[in-house]
Formats: structure tokens, C-alpha cells, sequence
């Protein structure tokens, strides 16, 4: 019996009253062709543009709510202009003479007449013994950072007498070394993963244009994508950052190629069924539309859920993905179909295929996959509760996986200067020097407070805001230092909103847990002295952001579930399969998590992770790897409504493993290729995803999910009338 029968009013050209005019199945494609075309050369452009409207201020993505925002909100009333500052660190291993403090301080002092400054750099400080010296250099922060710092490095180092080593370090030094990591995300990821899909497109259709209509479909799909998002991002409708960015292209790029290897698996077999290319591609249409729509109906449900979180980099990345994934579905849906009725069966030239109706039973029935097929039907419990137990025990890896979140020095992998630069810092100064606490206080308590923050073992010294160029006096337990000779009048701090700024300089690195937890005590001490009392800075960010990432998680986690349970019952009309699909997807994410959390630590020895990387790594591999689920189990409900529960299973799995297989291959292809940029959260979910699609695919979808279906029978259909059929 033939699995897809010919609707009557489709069968042939003269079938009457339903005929397309022949001008119309051409003017049609050519129109939707054209659109894209014109879409596309539209925002192709934008790539090179991306910075215009995106930022890596982690400040920026805090709630309005969070401690650290209120600080940054109102620090413009005690400095003027936006400054970035730099730590400029003069290190030696013998001891500064009194000539080279005066080199230093000639260099710092040319510097300041620069436009990348903004302000006045710091009189040179040195350090007890004597080996380095440290200033603070106020950048502008309308300059490119990467640019600015470079231009800073060679201005403060020039003409220094030898054996002296310049390091530029603190905000502005780690800004620029992410925004540097993040430059290869219009070029190289883009090349490295458009290659990828190529070749593995090559290998599948073995043919030369067809792979290079896929690609176009995907790519037209990011251009149109990309264009959207950008006006979104210039409007403020939506925040974008390099890391935004780089999930976007890949996701569009992998979805959209999955989608297309779907609609071309359905309109190759209808070329094979039927000798026209219209009937072809109505029927693979018709064939195709529900699978695809509900997969990427499926992902868009799953980010959008990221719009509760409370983390902006999280909410953001929601409606950016989801526009993404719209685009690529209406890409796969509309572009693609139109450039294959054109092309006919040159499209697979030179294995074009041959209108033979019996062909695809005939041509199936010996392959790898019907073999695996009737393997599982022969002994179905002992296969899914083989796999299912191995992929528990991978789960058990979840407990090394260190995702409490990262220090920033650590965020961009290989050589930093920055990192190197904060190392030498402290090993002669405070380790906080460059990045202290920002503490708000009333003016009338600003003695009290600053009792407090001495107090504590983690902070080395205080300071207070003095003038609007940024410049501090020190603060003891006597009051605030005064400038000058015995005698002279301590400065008056700047006071904004009946407020002063106090700077806390921390014992401990301001990126490390160490510092983060002196941020949590000060805040609970400060709470019980000065109760207005806020702190901020680049360590309470860091705090903020992780207190916030582990919220999202903790809510984002059910509720994506949740939704994708409901979109399954709807679409396979039944109760039981999506709960079981939902399971094993959950089960493979775990595994994929526990072999991240020993690779991570015990093979590449990273320094943990964000609270971030779990929490994506889940949405993406729950919402992708259920597309797989989605377009096995439709195929299968599709067959098993002509044959039966067990044979639809045998024959879904027949048909749908090698397209699936390949798309498998494609979207973990596409998201490996996140590892050329040198960031640690994205090299992590880069392996984190590209495995997981890898297990679900040749592990979960090939293995476990027909076992256990085949094992339950129809009543995997439950509650359904399926579930009283065929067996």
C-alpha cells in the first residue's frame, strides 16, 4: 500500500477545475525568488554593521532592579563625561629608580593630551616594594576600546628605559580584549560554518547545485534576519551584544539548512512518484508544512519563554533567536521551494532522479536504516532499557560541571593582556586596584559607612569622590585625607542627589568569588548601618549577574518544558508520547551536560562556567533536539494511520533516519563552528550543543525513542482513537 496517495484533484495536469495556469506556476516562484533576492541584498550590507547597535556592557544587561544598575544609573552625577577606565601597569623585576618614575610620569603626562583620554590620568602610584607603579587612565568611551588601548599601550611605553614591562589592564583593558575576541563573528564564524554545511551537503546529495540552493536559502534567511533585528536594536526595541550575535547566525544557519533538508527529502521523493515539478512541489508542500512549522514553532515557543527572565541578556536573546528561526522557516518554506520548481530535477544533477513510483519502497527496504528498524522491532525493551541506562550513568558527569559563573579575566580564552596585566597588579598592589566597589551613601553618613567597609578584611582601602574628573582622597577612620602639607584643608567630597560616592579597593581580584562574596557581606553590613547605602561597580555586576542568571534558570527550565509539552499533545493528539518524548529529550540533555561537566573540567581544565551555559544549553538542546523528535513521531503517526502503530514506527524511522541523521550533522556542524571565537561561554556551548544534537540524533531519535514506542505499542498514542487501531 502506497504511503502517500495521490490526491486525486493534484494527480495530473488536466484534473479539472483545480488547474494552475502555467503563467501562474511561473510568475509565482519568480516573484517570491525576486522578494528574497531583494530582501537579502538589502541587509547584506548590515553585517559590517552590527556594531553600530550592539554592546558588550554587562551593566547594560542587568534588571533596572539590580543593586549594580541603580549604582551605574546615577554615577554620571559624580563624574563628567562616560570614561572608561584603563589600568596602566609599569612592572619590573629590580627595583624603580627615581629616573624611571620620571620616564613613567613624562609618559602619562603626553598621554593625557591624546583624545583617546578623556580627563587627566593619574599622578604615578608605587608600590611597597618598589617594582611597579600603577595609574589610572580615563578613556574615552565613545572610542573604539580596541583601538584606544592599543594607542595607549604604545604611547606609555615608548622611550622607557629597559627592563621596564607596560601592561594595560582593568575595565577598559578586558572590554577590549572581548571586544577583539568578538570581531571574527561577521567573518570567520560565518566562513567556517557556511564550509561546514557545505561540505556535509556535498556528501549527502552528492551533487554540486543543490547544495549551493540550500546554502542560499540559509543565508537569505540571516540576511533578512539580521536586517530585522538590527532596526529592532537601532530603535531600542531590543538590546544586542557579540554574543547575541554569534547565536543568531549559527542558529539561522542550522535551522534553516535542517528545515530545507526536510522539504528536499519530500520533494525529491515526489519527483520520483510524479513527472512534474508543480505536483512535486505542492505534494512535498503539503508534505512538509505541518513537520517544519511545528519544529521551528516549537524552537520560537522555547526562546520566547526567555522573555520572563529577568537577566536582559537572556530576554534578549529570546525574540532575536525567535525572529531568526522565523525567517528561516519562511525561508525553507517559500525561497526554497521556488528555486527547486525551477530548477526541476537538474537541481540533483548528476544524480537526478527518475519518475519511478515504486522506487522509494524498493530502494529503502535493504538500507541501514530499515535494517536498524527491524532490529528494534525484534527485541525493543532490552534496546531502549540499554540505552536508557547508559545515558543515565552519563548523567552522573553533571555534578563536575563548576557553573557558579567564571571570573572576567577568564571569559576570553587564549593569550590576554589584560589578564596578564590584572596577575601583575596584584603581586604588588591590592589585587582590586583598578576596579573598586562604587558605594552610594548619604552625605551624612559617609564616615559611618566608610567605618564599615574598613571594617571588613576584604576591602584594603577607601576613597571618596573628590571632583567630577573622577579624582579621589583617601578615607580612614580619621576622616578624609587631606593633599598637601600637615595643615592643609581635607577636599570636599562631590555630593549628587544628597549623595556621596564612596571607592572601596578590594583585597581580592575584582573578577574573583573571593570579591564577589566581600560584595555580598558589605552590602549585608551596610544594610545594617546605612540602610540607603548602595554598591555597585564592576564586582557587583558580576554578583548581580550571576544571582540573576541562576533566577532565569531556575524559572526558565519548567516553563520551557511546560510549553513544548503542550505544543507536542497538540500536534501528535495524544498524551503519552509527548510525555515520554519530553523525557527522553530531558534525558539526553543531562548526559550531554554530565560528559560537558567532566570534559570541561578534567580534559580542558576550564575555570568553570556561567549560570548562563546551562540554562542555553538547555533551551536549545530541549527546543532543537525535539525537532528531531517531531519529525520522526509525525512521519510515524502519519504511517501508523495507513498501517498501524509497529509498522508506522518501522517505516517513520526508514524514511525519516537518513534526512534526520543529516540534519543532525548540519545544525552540530553549525554550532562547533561557535568555537572559533575565543569565548568561553561560546566555545562551551558549542560543545555543549553540538554534542547533545549528536547524541539525540544518532542515540535518542535512532535508538531510544522507537525501542520505547515499539515496546509500549498503540498505546503510545493514549488518549487518541489511534490508540485503539492497528497494532
Amino acid at each position: 500500500m502506497n504511503a502517500h496517495p495521490r490526491p486525486k484533484a493534484l494527480d495530473d495536469a488536466h484534473a479539472s477545475g483545480t488547474r494552475v495556469p502555467a503563467w501562474l506556476r511561473v510568475l509565482l516562484p519568480a516573484v517570491l525568488i525576486l522578494v528574497w533576492l531583494t530582501a537579502a541584498a538589502i541587509g547584506g550590507p548590515y553585517f559590517g554593521r552590527v556594531e553600530e547597535v550592539s554592546s558588550n556592557d554587562r551593566t547594560a544587561y542587568l534588571p533596572a532592579t539590580a543593586e549594580a544598575t541603580e549604582v551605574q544609573e546615577r554615577l554620571p552625577g559624580f563624574t563628567e563625561g562616560d570614561a572608561i577606565p584603563a589600568v596602566v601597569v609599569f612592572a619590573s623585576d629590580e627595583e624603580l629608580a627615581p629616573g624611571d618614575l620620571d620616564a613613567i610620569g613624562a609618559r602619562l603626562a603626553d598621554v593625557a593630551e591624546r583624545e583617546i583620554v578623556d580627563g587627566e590620568a593619574s599622578p604615578p602610584i608605587p608600590s611597597e616594594d618598589g617594582l611597579a607603579v600603577q595609574a589610572f587612565v580615563p578613556l574615552d568611551g565613545d572610542a573604539d576600546l580596541g583601538d584606544a588601548t592599543a594607542e595607549l599601550r604604545e604611547a606609555v611605553s615608548e622611550d622607557l628605559p629597559e627592563g621596564i614591562d607596560v601592561f594595560v589592564t582593568g575595565p577598559a583593558g578586558f572590554t577590549s580584549d572581548l571586544a577583539g575576541a568578538f570581531s571574527g563573528i561577521d567573518g570567520l564564524l560565518l566562513a567556517v560554518a557556511l564550509a561546514a554545511v557545505l561540505v556535509i551537503l556535498v556528501v549527502v546529495y552528492r551533487s554540486l547545485l543543490l547544495p549551493l540552493a540550500v546554502l542560499a536559502t540559509s543565508m537569505f534567511a540571516l540576511c533578512v534576519a539580521l536586517l530585522t533585528v538590527w532596526w529592532l536594536a537601532k530603535a531600542e526595541v531590543l538590546l544586542l551584544s557579540g554574543q547575541t550575535q554569534g547565536i543568531l547566525f549559527i542558529l539561522v544557519i542550522g535551522a534553516a539548512t535542517d528545515y530545507a533538508l526536510l522539504y528536499v527529502a519530500r520533494y525529491r521523493d515526489e519527483l520520483v512518484r510524479t513527472p512534474r515539478r508543480w505536483t512535486a512541489t505542492v505534494r512535498a508542500l503539503r508534505g512538509s508544512i505541518e513537520p517544519i512549522v511545528a519544529s521551528g514553532g516549537t524552537v520560537i515557543a522555547g526562546l520566547l519563554c526567555l522573555l520572563l527572565s529577568d537577566l536582559r541578556s537572556n530576554s534578549s536573546l529570546g525574540p532575536v533567536a525567535a525572529i531568526g528561526i522565523a525567517f528561516a522557516i519562511l525561508s525553507a518554506l517559500t525561497l526554497l521551494p521556488s528555486m527547486l520548481l525551477a530548477l526541476g530535477r537538474v537541481a540533483f544533477w548528476p544524480r537526478r532522479p527518475v519518475y519511478d513510483p515504486d522506487a522509494p519502497e524498493l530502494e529503502r527496504s535493504n538500507g541501514p536504516w530499515a535494517r536498524l528498524a527491524r532490529a528494534i522491532g525484534r527485541r525493543p525493551r532490552r534496546i531502549w532499557i540499554g540505552t536508557a541506562v547508559v545515558l543515565a550513568v552519563g548523567c552522573l558527569g553533571i555534578t563536575q560541571l563548576q557553573a557558579s559563573g567564571v571570573p572576567q579575566s577568564e571569559l576570553v580564552l587564549g593569550a590576554s593582556e589584560a589578564r596578564e596585566g590584572q596577575r601583575v597588579l596584584g603581586e604588588h598592589f591590592p589585587a582590586g586596584s583598578g576596579s573598586p566597589a562604587s558605594v552610594l551613601v548619604p552625605e551624612n553618613a559617609l564616615q559611618e559607612a566608610a567605618d564599615v567597609l574598613l571594617a571588613h578584611d576584604g576591602v584594603a582601602e577607601v576613597a571618596v569622590v573628590v571632583d567630577g574628573r573622577g579624582m579621589t582622597a583617601p578615607v580612614t577612620e580619621e576622616g578624609i585625607g587631606a593633599f598637601g602639607p600637615p595643615g592643609t584643608p581635607a577636599p570636599e567630597p562631590v555630593i549628587s542627589e544628597g549623595a556621596v560616592l564612596l571607592q572601596a579597593t578590594l583585597a581580592d581580584a575584582a573578577d574573583s568569588l573571593a570579591a564577589e562574596q566581600t560584595v555580598r557581606d558589605l552590602r549585608v553590613d551596610l544594610r545594617g548601618e546605612v540602610p540607603e547605602a548602595l554598591v555597585g561597580g564592576s564586582t557587583a555586576t558580576d554578583l548581580d549577574t550571576n544571582d540573576a542568571s541562576i533566577h532565569d534558570r531556575n524559572l526558565i527550565v519548567p516553563l520551557v518544558l511546560a510549553v513544548i509539552l503542550v505544543i507536542l499533545m497538540l500536534l501528535l493528539r495524544s498524551v503519552l508520547a509527548p510525555i515520554l518524548l519530553v523525557a527522553t529529550t530531558v534525558l539526553s540533555f543531562g548526559t550531554a551536560m554530565g560528559v560537558a561537566g567532566l570534559v570541561f573540567e578534567h580534559v580542558l581544565d576550564m575555570p568553570g562556567a556561567d549560570p548562563a551555559v546551562p540554562l542555553y544549553g538547555f533551551v536549545f538542546l530541549v527546543a532543537l533536539g525535539i525537532d528531531y523528535n517531531i519529525f520522526l513521531m509525525s512521519r510515524v503517526r502519519e504511517e501508523a494511520l495507513a498501517h498501524g502503530t509497529r509498522e508506522g514506527i518501522r517505516r517513520g524511522l526508514t524514511f525519516t533516519g537518513g534526512i534526520i541523521t543529516s540534519a543532525g550533522l548540519v545544525l552540530a556542524a553549525t554550532f562547533t563552528a561557535l568555537a572559533v571565537i575565543p569565548v568561553l561561554f561560546l566555545v562551551q556551548i558549542a560543545f555543549i550543543v553540538a554534542f547533545g544534537v549528536l547524541l539525540d540524533t544518532f542515540v535518542v531519535r535512532s535508538l531510544l525513542v522507537p525501542a520505547l514506542a515499539t515496546d509500549i505499542g498503540r498505546a503510545i498514542w493514549w488518549p487518541s482513537k489511534l490508540a485503539r487501531g492497528k497494532r
